[in-house]
C-alpha cells in the first residue's frame, strides 16, 4: 500500500505540480518564530487546495471525460511546474546542446505518457489525507528554495515530501519533487540514461508518445 501511495503521489506531483492531489487543508506546523510560509510555499499550498477542489467538484465529469481531466492537469502543470527545466535535468548530459524544441518534445511526451498510465489515480484517492507545511531552506548556488511538507494519513506514519522550486520571471515553479528522499528527476534520469545513449531525444520522445516506451513513476529500490 505504501509503495502504491508513493508511486501515485510521485506521478501526481509531476503531472499536477502540487504536493497532493488529495490535500484537505494545508496547516503550518507551529514554530517558535511563527514565520508564515513564503511566496514559494504558498504557491505549493494554494495549488493543492485548488486542485483538490476541482477534483472533488468535477469528479463525475472527469470520470466520464478523460480528455477534460487531461486538459485540467495540463493546465495546472503549465501553471506551476517548470517542465522544460526539469526535462533538461532528467536528460542530463544527453541534453547538452539540445535544441529547446527537442527538450520540450521530450518533456511533453513524458508527461503525457505518465498521464495516460496514472491519470485515473487522481480520481481514486480514498479518505482525506493532508499535507503539513514544515519549512523551507535555500538551495545551494541561489538555485531557489526547498519547501518541506509531510503527507499525513490516519493510521500511518507521516511521509516527507519536498519540493524544489525556482523563480521564473517572478513566479515560483517546481522543478523537482522528493518523496522520502527519492527525487523524481533522478528517478527518471536513471531510467532514460540507457535509451538516450542509443537513441536521439526525438526518438525517445516518439516512443513515449506511441507507448512503446513507458515512463515509470514508481521509485527504484534504494541502494545501501
Amino acid at each position: 500500500m505504501k509503495t502504491r501511495l508513493l508511486t501515485t503521489v510521485l506521478a501526481a506531483a509531476l503531472l499536477a505540480a502540487a504536493p497532493s492531489l488529495a490535500m484537505a487543508q494545508a496547516q503550518a506546523r507551529p514554530a517558535a518564530s511563527a514565520a508564515q510560509p513564503s511566496a514559494a510555499a504558498r504557491t505549493v499550498l494554494d495549488a493543492s487546495s485548488r486542485i483538490l477542489s476541482a477534483l472533488e467538484t468535477r469528479r463525475s465529469e472527469f470520470r466520464a471525460n478523460p480528455t477534460a481531466l487531461r486538459g485540467f492537469i495540463d493546465g495546472e502543470l503549465s501553471r506551476g511546474f517548470d517542465r522544460d527545466y526539469a526535462a533538461r535535468l532528467v536528460l542530463g548530459v544527453h541534453g547538452r546542446g539540445a535544441a529547446d524544441a527537442d527538450v520540450k518534445l521530450f518533456a511533453d511526451a513524458m508527461a503525457d505518457n505518465l498521464m495516460a498510465r496514472y491519470g485515473s489515480a487522481l480520481l481514486d484517492i480514498q479518505g482525506k489525507p493532508s499535507f503539513r507545511f514544515k519549512g523551507e531552506a535555500p538551495l545551494p548556488g541561489n538555485r531557489g528554495v526547498k519547501v518541506s511538507t509531510e503527507l499525513v494519513r490516519a493510521g500511518a506514519e507521516p511521509t516527507p515530501v519536498e519540493y524544489l522550486m525556482r523563480n521564473v520571471g517572478g513566479q515560483w515553479k517546481i522543478f523537482d519533487v522528493m518523496i522520502e528522499g527519492i527525487s523524481y528527476v533522478q528517478t527518471f534520469k536513471n531510467q532514460f540514461d540507457a535509451p538516450l545513449r542509443q537513441k536521439s531525444i526525438k526518438d525517445v520522445a516518439a516512443e513515449l508518445r506511441n507507448g512503446s516506451m513507458q515512463a515509470t513513476a514508481g521509485p527504484a529500490p534504494r541502494g545501501k
